[in-house]
């Protein structure tokens, strides 16, 4: 019905219908980059495929659909028999069962495996990062199983596969199976060794009963978990099931949903252990030395998370710009909402290639790569997850007002935000571990050494941030109270020296000014006017007409 008081115009038409991953030229150089040649074309076409997904009308409107619609807790059924089933709206298992049939949750089967995940993840948490949670920890959870060839031999297949069930039955009768994972309880949080959870064996070699608690354990619909808990040798590490074989439920008792700040499609919840069965992974007394190769994966993921968040706040930025006019042109046009668009995407591409970087370690797999990513996750986890709720909250207020309206999608993006900063261990905990690599691990330095030589002599001011850091490393005193300056410093220029190796001019000649070389203020918009921003710009911007 037209309205009779005015005629609609200047309105930004929505940002739908185009290839999320080939409309990102970070992202896409990025693969190009890390992948073997012979597997680069492969790899094109699905993400591709991805992408165009991810771009879709019904996807976003999958997304807005689970969020609007959180899950709820069924403690009872009708009759009063205990069940504690969480439903979920139906775009949740279409989102799910859409990403595990295209890999997020395998990255071990295949060459490239890692990257190829990465990009993939990267690209679809674009569209709804709550459902990212099983998916991270399915995938995450391999290493750690692999601690037990024969747990390994059993759930990997099941982990790795493409076919998403969401019913609850024994392990056998599915052919593909989600992981959670509960380490934290009430009284310890990050201190895990602080857990009270007890572990009593049982007669069955290598089963034990589990009684106690978990405060946090997100997805509780998964098939298993990987729990820690405390048996006669000390901190262990177990495996525990949902459902056992003979198609009994095992002890698991919700005790309620978390009400979250976001993240409100995915269910977190506190649970109770009551005489639950679970399988041992890794010897007695290992738990955190077997679950920490899932925690160091989940972090990864917590880096690509939030490059994910970061990007679709970018885009939906330069999007509105380009077609949003005012005082007399397009926004994008306007010198100081063009600098504070470049500044969003420098942030964005930085965090973009660092991830994939990361992930190429974890493929390559060489000693020299374990050592990078040792230190290299735990600073980037630190830096981008930090960096993500700055950029996301400048972004939605490019849109000005329409960006605080929810219909925009960016107050969901906004909440979302801090998570990644929190989970798997916050800025201190990601502070602390540098410097434990620092302190034990002289080969996790050398290698990140390594890496910045890499780009040494390219850039004048990343030449001096690395001498800037090597002077601060130096300095051992008060280096606890100093550690998230340092792991700030480590960052950046980690982030610098990759873009002036990979990125192109511009963006490697905006990041080295601003964030090495001193000449940048404290808010988002403040590049020296001199750069080539209306290059930064554009590269940032998505075209749907090019990807459809």
């Amino acid at each position: 019905m037209a309205s009779r008081t005015h005629t609609v115009t200047n309105q930004v038409p929505p940002l739908v219908s185009y290839d999320v991953f080939s409309a990102d030229p970070a992202l896409a150089e990025g693969v190009a980059r890390h992948l073997a040649p012979e597997h680069l074309d492969e790899a094109r076409t699905e993400l591709s495929e991805l992408g165009r997904a991810a771009g879709s009308a019904q996807a976003q409107r999958w997304g807005e659909e689970a969020n609007g619609y959180p899950p709820v807790l069924r403690t009872h059924d009708r009759y009063g028999n205990r069940i504690d089933e969480v439903e979920f709206h139906p775009s949740w298992h279409r989102l799910l069962g859409h990403a595990v049939g295209a890999g997020l949750t395998d990255a071990w089967s295949r060459p490239g495996g890692h990257v190829r995940r990465t990009a993939a993840f990267l690209t679809w948490t674009q569209v709804e990062a709550g459902h990212g949670c099983p998916l991270s920890m399915t995938h995450a959870a391999v290493p750690a199983l692999r601690a037990d060839p024969a747990l390994a031999a059993e759930w990997e297949p099941r982990l790795t596969s493409r076919i998403y069930r969401p019913e609850l039955l024994p392990p056998g009768a599915k052919p593909g199976a989600l992981f959670g994972m509960g380490m934290t309880e009430k009284q310890g949080g990050s201190d895990v060794r602080a857990n009270t959870t007890r572990a009593e064996p049982l007669a069955e070699p290598g089963a034990y009963a589990l009684t106690g608690h978990k405060w946090f354990c997100s997805a509780p619909m998964s098939d298993a978990f990987l729990v820690l808990a405390q048996a006669p040798g000390g901190l262990t590490c177990f495996l525990l099931p949902r459902v056992l074989p003979d198609g009994t439920r095992n002890v698991f008792a919700i005790q309620r949903l978390k009400e979250k700040l976001g993240n409100r499609s995915n269910a977190s919840s506190e649970v109770e252990f009551d005489g639950t069965w679970a399988r041992r992974v890794g010897e007695e007394g290992r738990g955190v030395a077997t679950i920490i190769e899932m925690v160091a994966a989940t972090r990864l993921d917590c880096v690509s998370g939030s490059a994910a968040l970061m990007r679709q706040a970018v885009a939906q930025a330069t999007h509105h710009a380009a077609y949003r006019e005012a005082f007399g042109g397009p926004l994008i046009d306007k010198p100081l909402m063009r600098n504070v668009l470049a500044d969003l995407a420098l942030e964005s591409e930085a965090a973009t290639t660092t991830a994939l970087r990361l992930a190429a370690a974890y493929d390559a797999d060489t000693e020299h790569e374990r050592a990078l990513r040792r230190i290299a996750v735990p600073v980037a986890k630190y830096w981008v997850t930090k960096r993500c709720s700055a950029v996301v909250g400048e972004a939605l207020e490019c849109l000005g007002g329409n960006g605080y309206v929810e219909e925009s999608g960016m107050p969901r993006l906004f909440r979302e935000s801090p998570l990644n900063s929190i989970w798997e261990g916050s800025g201190n905990v990601q502070a602390l571990d540098v410097l434990r690599a620092l302190q034990r691990e002289p080969g996790a330095l050398n290698a990140f050494l390594g890496e910045l030589g890499l780009a040494r002599g390219a850039d004048h001011r990343l030449d001096g941030a690395i001498k800037d850091l090597l002077t601060e490393l130096a300095d051992l005193e008060g280096i606890e109270a100093r550690a998230r300056r340092v792991v700030e410093r480590m960052a950046l220029v980690f982030s610098g020296s990759l873009l002036v190796r990979f990125a192109p001019a511009a963006v490697a000649d905006a990041f080295c000014a601003s964030r090495l070389g001193g000449d940048w203020g404290t808010a988002f918009g403040t590049l020296p006017h001199t750069l080539d921003l209306v290059s930064v710009v554009d590269r940032a911007r998505p075209r749907p007409e090019q990807g459809a």
